[in-house]
Order: structure tokens, then C-alpha cells, then sequence
């Protein structure tokens, strides 16, 4: 299939895409951490910054050194086994079918106060639908409306801010003085912020997001995204959580919590600035449904090219969309829509536990690179005790979560069994499929025709899901590398087919080479081994010739772990994975 180019993100167009997810948070992150930490919420707010400051670092030398689309999914798939690889792509998947689902609920609420008539239901599968369709226009398009819906809503959430500073300018900080010596709701200060920490996480969803289309981006912009985004939370998140308690006494915040920013902006600017926040927090939810298709789209390309998910789902317009992806997490969507009836209380537990479980599995990664993969060059550093601290914090934000609604967590695992049940079938379909025949065998003898007939088809679906071969490329001085590759193989892959080819530039005799392989043949009887040796030099151009002449995808070619001194980017070798 010829390969579909398309022009690279720059940096406002990428952080426009990822950056709409997160800086939505503005609308409500206030107000939900105010209802438990009170007049302190603004400090929990300050304290997720700091975790989002952590977690900088954390993505930066993880994408760095992978940089390919996939976020948690990509790194564990480099670092662990593809099972645990697969939970964390099921987990973002969750993600953000709850953030588009949500997101487009949340705005057409909004645009509810404005056009009361509207049908929230209809109106949110409209949304649903406009988005896909630009989704399937290509990235280039969505980034053009990305960047618009951007600006727009930094423009108002920074005119908010200065209405604000007038408005105490001119009145003083009575209400901050009363409501600073109000009591404390939640059972003490440590507790408070604790309560609002949890909560206030909410702020920072959509961070794991530029890691997911991290391919369509420009070099060097990636970093440059998750500068912008920590930036624009770390500002407003706490900033306008001080100024609500300068300016709204808190006895009100309960009853305008649905949309307390435009309630904000009619006590410091008028009507006029209350219904330009309500326009605004249409245009940014719905810039962050358009996050989800975009995200979604790369992670579940690469799910699809790594054999977790039919290759149905391949398949590119002229554009170079893949719209079948598109459409199937459209359709997901709207039957979660519909069967929830929009009940945005039952998608909020299964939104907040799944990117927390995210963000905290891209941590683990991160130790698991550093542990496996020390010679792998990367831009950038996470101090391991930095890393262990911003992984403690996220599994303390989850328990406090649970704390704080244990019927959504219960919502968020009725959603994930059945989720990772469809992705665990499609790892396993050899073994299951070779169950099904000899069931069809024993059960149902006196249809013997009918048996013959579905094993012929189930034999061949089976031979088809074997035959795909895998290529090792091996220096040819470790056999402990090799039989690791043997070993990863045999647990995680249903194809029992490897080339281990050996580019040889000097010439180099290997027949130790070839007498270890022939033991580890014996040692892994299942697996067909063929050696290789090719003259040559290793990189981009010998990948390219190798995979079009042996119709080999690149993301079935392995190589270790390369070290400083390598001459390529892994970026550069088209999706090649590292086995060791």
C-alpha cells in the first residue's frame, strides 16, 4: 500500500490540537476543586503544575527516544511485553471516547443557555458527526480549525483574567477576606488539599495526547508542545481559582458549578463577557473532541499495524486518512451516547480513571527505558527519583478519586473488561481459533460437512495470521540477544516466522554465529528461524529495500537497542521496534 504524505504540524498547530483538550479544563477545573478544597483550591492547583512540570521530562525523554505515535502504548511495546502494552492502549482508547463523548455533552450544555430550544442529545451527535467528517478531511484541515478554536479561547480566558483584576481593582478583597476565614468543609487543610488535588487532575487530561500523533509533527516540536500546554494550565488553572475566591463568595460557586466562568464573567465584565465565554466554551469543548479523533486516529494505526486490531482498519483516503478508524470510534461514540444517555456523571469516572491509569503507565514506561534500554540516545533526562515522585502522585490523585466517587470507578472497570476483552481475543486468536476447531470436531460429528467447511476456513484464517514473518537484525556477536528475541517471539507474537539477518559491511565470518542459531533452532522447535547475511551497511535505506522485497511491514522488524553512536534517529528507520 503506497504511503500517503502529508505535511508536518508546526508548533501551533500541534499544541492547538492537544492543547484545546487540556486548556478546556479551564471551564470547570475551578469550580470542582473549589467544592473540596475551598479557599485553598488555587494551592491544588499549584500542585498539579508541579506534576505536570514532573511529567514534562517524563514524556520529553520518552518521546525523544521513541518517537513514534502510540504515547504509553508505544513505550511499553518497547520496553515490556505487548499484553501490557495493549492494557495501556485500551485505557487511552477509553480515554478518549469519554473525552469526546463528554466534551461534545459539556458544549452543546452550554450552548443550551444560549439557544434554549436546541435537542442536547441530537445536537451532541451533530458534533459528533462534524468532527469525524473533518477528521477524515485529513490533519492539515482539523489543525486550520484546531489553531482558530486555540486563539479564540486564550484570547477569552486572558480577557477574563483582566476583567478580574479591574474588578477587584476597583471593589478591594472584601469577599477574598471573607471567604479566607470561612471553616474548612473537608475534615482539615491536609485533607482539603488532598481532596482538591484529586480532583484538580482533571486539569491536566489531554497532556498524554501530542504523544499520540507525535509522526505528524515537525521535528523538534513535541517538546515544544508539552512546554505550551504546562504553561497555559500552570497560568490559568490556579489564577482564575484565585480570583473566583476574590470575587464569588463561595456559598455561590455550588449552585453556578455547571458554568461558573460565565458567571464569573458576568459579575466582573457584564452580560456581553458572560456570552462571549459561553461561545467560547462551545468552540474549545468541541476543539477538544476533535483531539480525541486525531489522537485516537494515530494510536489506533499503529494498534492496527502491530496486528493487535484487524487490517480492516488500514486503509487511507487520498488524504491520507485512515477513515475506517475514524468512523468505527464515531459509531463508539454515539452507542456510548446513547446507552449512558448522555449521563455525564457514569463517563466522567470512566475519563478521569483511565488517563490517570494512562499517565501513570507512561511513568512505569519511562523506568522500564531507563532500566532497558541505557544506550538508546534521547534529547532529555527524568531524574529517576523525579520519576518515581510524579508516579506516587498520580497513584495518589487515582485513590483519591476513588475516594471521592467509588460508584465512577466501578463505572470505568465495566467499561474496561469488555474493552481489553475485544483487544486480548485479537492477541490470542491463534490459540482461540485453534480451540474453536477442535471443539467444531468434537461437538458436532454428525454435521460433518458443514465442520469440514468452517475448519477449511478457520485453517486458513489461522495459517494467514501465522505466515506473517518477523525479521531480526542481529550484529551477530550476542546469542543472549538473539534468544531473548526467541523468547519474546514465542510469548507475545502468534507468527512463527523469523528472518535473523546479519548486514555485513567487513566481510566478517559468522560461522559461530550460524552453529548458536542452529541450537536455538532445536531450543524453539516451534519457531521457523532462516538466516540471512547480506552485504552492506545498516540503516533507513537497506530497511526500505528489505521490507519491499520480502513484503515485510517495518513495525515487524526488530533491532536492539542501539547505543550513542548509532547514525540514525529510531524515528528515522520507519517504525522499526526495539526487542532488547
Amino acid at each position: 500500500m503506497k504511503k500517503v504524505l502529508h505535511t508536518k504540524l508546526n508548533e501551533l498547530q500541534a499544541t492547538a490540537i492537544c492543547g484545546n483538550d487540556i486548556s478546556s479544563s479551564c471551564l470547570y477545573v475551578s469550580a470542582l476543586t473549589i467544592m473540596y478544597a475551598g479557599q485553598y483550591a488555587w494551592i491544588s492547583l499549584l500542585l498539579v503544575a508541579v506534576v505536570l512540570f514532573l511529567f514534562r521530562k517524563i514524556y520529553g525523554e520518552v518521546v525523544g527516544a521513541l518517537p513514534l505515535n502510540g504515547g504509553a502504548y508505544n513505550v511499553l511495546l518497547n520496553t515490556s511485553s505487548k499484553r501490557l502494552a495493549s492494557i495501556a492502549a485500551t485505557l487511552t482508547v477509553l480515554s478518549y471516547m469519554a473525552t469526546a463523548v463528554i466534551s461534545a455533552s459539556e458544549g452543546m450544555h452550554y450552548l443550551h443557555n444560549i439557544a434554549p430550544d436546541i435537542n442536547i442529545t441530537i445536537s451532541t451527535i451533530v458534533i459528533l458527526l462534524l468532527f469525524t467528517g473533518l477528521a477524515i478531511l485529513g490533519i492539515g484541515e482539523s489543525a486550520i480549525v484546531a489553531v482558530i478554536i486555540f486563539i479564540t479561547h486564550l484570547t477569552t480566558l486572558t480577557l477574563l483574567v483582566l476583567a478580574c483584576a479591574w474588578f477587584i481593582f476597583m471593589h478591594g478583597l472584601d469577599i477574598f477576606n471573607l471567604n479566607w476565614s470561612l471553616p474548612i468543609t473537608s475534615g482539615g487543610i491536609i485533607n482539603a488539599l488532598f481532596l482538591g488535588f484529586s480532583a484538580a487532575m482533571l486539569g491536566i487530561s489531554g497532556f498524554e495526547s501530542s504523544a499520540n500523533f507525535v509522526e505528524e509533527q515537525e521535528q523538534g516540536v513535541f517538546p515544544k508542545t508539552l512546554r505550551n500546554m504546562w504553561a497555559i494550565v500552570s497560568f490559568f488553572n490556579p489564577v482564575i481559582a484565585l480570583l473566583l475566591i476574590c470575587i464569588i463568595p463561595l456559598a455561590q460557586v455550588g449552585e453556578h458549578q455547571e458554568s461558573l466562568l460565565a458567571h464569573l464573567g458576568a459579575t466582573t465584565g457584564g452580560s456581553w463577557l458572560a456570552y462571549l465565554i459561553s461561545i467560547d466554551a462551545v468552540l474549545v469543548l468541541c476543539g477538544a473532541v476533535l483531539t480525541s479523533f486525531v489522537g485516537v486516529s494515530g494510536l489506533l494505526n499503529r494498534m492496527t499495524l502491530d496486528r493487535i486490531l484487524p487490517n480492516y482498519f488500514l486503509k487511507q483516503n487520498k488524504r491520507g486518512s485512515n477513515y475506517r478508524i475514524i468512523i468505527s470510534f464515531l459509531i463508539l461514540c454515539i452507542s456510548v451516547l446513547l446507552v449512558t444517555k448522555g449521563d455525564i456523571v457514569a463517563l466522567a469516572g470512566v475519563y478521569t480513571f483511565s488517563f490517570l491509569a494512562v499517565m501513570g503507565l507512561f511513568g512505569i514506561g519511562n523506568l522500564l527505558l531507563k532500566f532497558k534500554r541505557k544506550k538508546l540516545p534521547r534529547p532529555e533526562k527524568a531524574r529517576g527519583i523525579a520519576v518515581v515522585v510524579a508516579v506516587s502522585l498520580i497513584i495518589t490523585a487515582f485513590i483519591g478519586n476513588v475516594k471521592l466517587n467509588v460508584s465512577s470507578f466501578y463505572t470505568f472497570i465495566e467499561y474496561l473488561i469488555p474493552a481489553y476483552g475485544f483487544v486480548a481475543i485479537m492477541l490470542n486468536r491463534s490459540f482461540l481459533i485453534k480451540v474453536l476447531i477442535e471443539a467444531l470436531e468434537y461437538f458436532y460429528k454428525p454435521l460433518r460437512k458443514m465442520v469440514i467447511f468452517s475448519n477449511r476456513y478457520l485453517l486458513k484464517m489461522n495459517l494467514k495470521i501465522k505466515s506473517q514473518e518477523f525479521v531480526f537484525f542481529t550484529k551477530g556477536d550476542d546469542v543472549a540477544i538473539i534468544n531473548k528475541v526467541m523468547q519474546y517471539v514465542q510469548n507475545n507474537e502468534s507468527t512463527k516466522k523469523l528472518k535473523i539477518v546479519n548486514i555485513n559491511k567487513d566481510h566478517d565470518n559468522n560461522e559461530l554465529l550460524i552453529s548458536d542459531l542452529k541450537v536455538l533452532d532445536r531450543a524453539y522447535p516451534e519457531i521457523d528461524i532462516e538466516f540471512i547475511e547480506l552485504e552492506g551497511v545498516f540503516g533507513p535505506e537497506i530497511i526500505d529495500q528489505l521490507s519491499n522485497e520480502w513484503n515485510i511491514p517495518k513495525n515487524f522488524m526488530f533491532i536492539g537497542s542501539p547505543g550513542d553512536r548509532f547514525s540514525y534517529r529510531v524515528s528515522e528507520l520507519g517504525g522499526v521496534r526495539l526487542i532488547m
